[in-house]
């Protein structure tokens, strides 16, 4: 048996086979599911080096125990004290490999629809060569001539690729909501008790954002100062009251009779949330009290004890961050994703309501599984046709790639960024947050105004 297994991974890495969990108790995995696992895995060893580029304690650390560090910094040509391998510059050079690697395969995996071809081989195989791939393309970025002009430049292609992948992923949640209130109101005509379901979500969610905007003006304003955070608080909270108004407005019903409180509950704790994520990210103001000394104002007084760590707070802080982009990237990359960025939808007719309503009611890939091909851990599941698309699969990746680059190097603060101080506070970290929201708000708008402003086209949102 271990045999087989040795075997059945040398394939995998070396070969077109698809990738087992490794052992023999372990249950087997779609071929699928494995690739994703496989390009996801190559996304995180990327982003825990960039993090560690980032990190002012591992470059002290390297310099104090590694013998004779000035002289292999002089004799790799990476300067006197290896800076062009840490800091912002040297994250910019990774990610821009690890963008061109999903960009490749991007273009590579363009339109395929059988796993059959040549071209889904490479994709779904051959992992051992993608990893080579991986890091020469990574390495060879640090040899790019012309480092100031090339830096100043993919920053703005950086920036422009971090707001799509932003943007996609704000367009999805807004697709969510709609989807969700239309399956569960689906449900409504054979069995009344979705109503109170419905009703139940939406109370629960409106509480939530009511009490999150409450908690955040008694902890983050005071009676005198704190005007920025009061009339951004005034405004986000003006918005969430503005789109529900508008979800239950007579000519929206007209027109979108599946529109109501459940999209604009779901969509008002989403704006809470980055309310008080931008809050939190905002850089602390100091003023000096009645006694002379420095105080901090316009922040809750409890969370300051959680800030005397700063490694356990940059670690724990990393491993969520980056767990939220992972997820972002594996759940947009679905076929039902796809095909919502696309505007193809299922007609409201077909809808089966059902609590987990994301997946299907009787089993993912339901007409898929009579045409499965079973190998030794692997459940080759694409027999007939690609279960997601590739290209988009990787195109999220590209723009997940240009994301976590702006992201660990604070967007626009990157001459000062480390990320020890990741989540001290950085004004350009902020308003990213902040527009953030405010998009949100007006994607969710559209979807209720546009019906009104093109009476003649179908909308299945």
């Amino acid at each position: 048996m271990s045999a087989q297994c040795c075997a059945g991974q040398l394939a995998c890495c070396c070969g077109s086979a698809g990738c087992s969990l490794g052992c023999g108790c372990c249950p087997k995995i779609r071929q699928s599911r494995s690739t994703r696992f496989m390009y996801a895995l190559y996304f995180i060893l990327v982003s825990v080096l960039c993090c560690v580029m980032m990190s002012q304690t591992v470059a002290n650390a390297m310099k104090e125990h590694i013998p004779f560090y000035e002289d292999i910094c002089k004799g790799i040509k990476a300067g006197d004290t290896c800076e062009t391998l840490v800091g912002y510059s040297a994250v910019y050079r990774v990610c821009f490999g690890m963008a061109c690697f999903f960009f490749i395969f991007c273009l590579l995996t363009f339109n395929i629809s059988n796993s059959k071809s040549c071209r889904a081989y490479i994709h779904n195989g051959f992992w051992f060569f993608k990893l080579l791939l991986l890091g020469a393309m990574c390495s060879g970025a640090f040899f790019i001539p012309d480092q100031e002009t090339f830096l100043n430049a993919w920053r703005y292609v950086g920036a422009i690729g971090a707001f799509i992948f932003i943007g996609i992923q704000l367009f999805l949640l807004v697709d969510f909501a709609h989807k969700w209130n239309k399956n569960w109101t689906a449900g409504t005509v054979h069995n009344k008790l979705w109503y109170a379901s419905l009703a139940l979500v939406t109370l629960i969610m409106y509480s939530i954002a009511t009490g999150g905007l409450i908690l955040m003006a008694v902890f983050y304003t005071q009676k005198d100062g704190c005007m920025e955070n009061k009339i951004l608080l005034g405004v986000n909270g003006g918005l969430c009251l503005l789109i529900s108004l508008v979800a239950i407005s007579p000519c929206v019903q007209d027109r979108q009779p599946h529109s109501g409180l459940l999209q604009s509950g779901l969509i008002s704790c989403y704006v809470t949330y980055l309310t008080f994520s931008a809050l939190s990210s905002k850089p602390v103001e100091v003023v000096l009290d009645e006694h002379g000394k420095n105080v901090t104002i316009c922040v809750p007084d409890l969370g300051q004890d959680l800030y005397r760590d700063e490694n356990l707070v940059t670690g724990l802080g990393t491993t969520l961050l980056f767990a939220c982009i992972l997820y972002s990237c594996l759940t947009s990359t679905t076929r039902s994703s796809s095909d919502a960025l696309q505007g193809r939808y299922a007609a409201p007719e077909q809808e089966v309501a059902r609590c987990c309503f994301c997946f299907s009611p009787y089993g993912e890939d339901t007409e898929e599984q009579k045409n499965m091909k079973e190998g030794p851990g692997v459940i080759y599941d694409e027999k007939r046709g690609t279960v997601y698309s590739y290209s988009y699969f990787h195109f999220v990746f590209l723009l997940a790639s240009l994301y976590v680059m702006m992201t660990v190097t604070c967007w626009f603060n990157y001459e000062s960024a480390y990320i020890e101080t990741f989540f001290s506070g950085s004004w350009s970290i902020f308003w990213v947050k902040m527009a953030s929201c405010w998009v949100c708000v007006l994607l969710y708008l559209c979807t209720l105004v546009a019906p009104l402003c093109c009476p003649t086209r179908q909308f299945y949102v």
